[in-house]
């Protein structure tokens, strides 16, 4: 009878794993749709334009993304012409980025994301339970050999350097 029982909390929990999954999938169409961006790329235009002008190294820092990935998001960006890259006048070496209007539109154009949504009841969650939450989440991801794949704090399934979305 346990084990029974086992079985179906086992398949339980994969539903819901899968339920997570196509939330994010959705999303992301939903995203591309609006404003032909996927997560990633969202995530870092508005992380330049809540800032004002930034440099590529602290939108990495402050999202936990690779330098790389980041030089590769923001060409996007560029190529879309939602950000602009401009020479530091103290420093030649660094560039600092600012949004401009067709990268305002697109974020006033995109729905709201599931990584903000997700963040805003997570947040509001007693942290006993954020706890909990976090501490299953870890062990699910090593029950699925997961746990030592890097990835960024972003509800996304594809790649997150990818040119446009999946």
């Amino acid at each position: 009878m346990q084990r029974i029982m086992a079985s179906e909390i086992a398949s339980l929990t994969l539903r819901a794993l899968r339920r997570v999954l196509r939330a994010t999938e959705i999303g992301s169409r939903q995203l591309a749709a609006a404003t032909g961006l996927t997560p990633s790329q969202l995530l870092v235009l508005r992380e330049i334009d809540t800032r004002g002008s930034a440099t590529p190294g602290a939108i990495a820092q402050s999202l936990q993304f690779s330098q790389a990935t980041i030089t590769t998001i923001v060409d996007r960006l560029e190529s879309l012409g939602f950000v602009q890259r401009k020479r530091s006048e103290k420093d030649k070496r660094q560039f600092h980025l600012s949004t401009l209007p067709d990268g305002k539109k697109a974020l006033a154009d995109a729905p709201d994301p599931l990584q903000m949504r997700f963040m805003e009841r997570f947040l509001a969650l007693p942290p006993w339970e954020q706890a909990m939450i976090l501490s299953a989440v870890e062990r699910l991801a090593t029950l699925m050999d997961a746990d030592t794949i890097d990835a960024a704090p972003l509800l996304d399934s594809g790649l997150i350097d990818r040119s446009g979305p999946a």
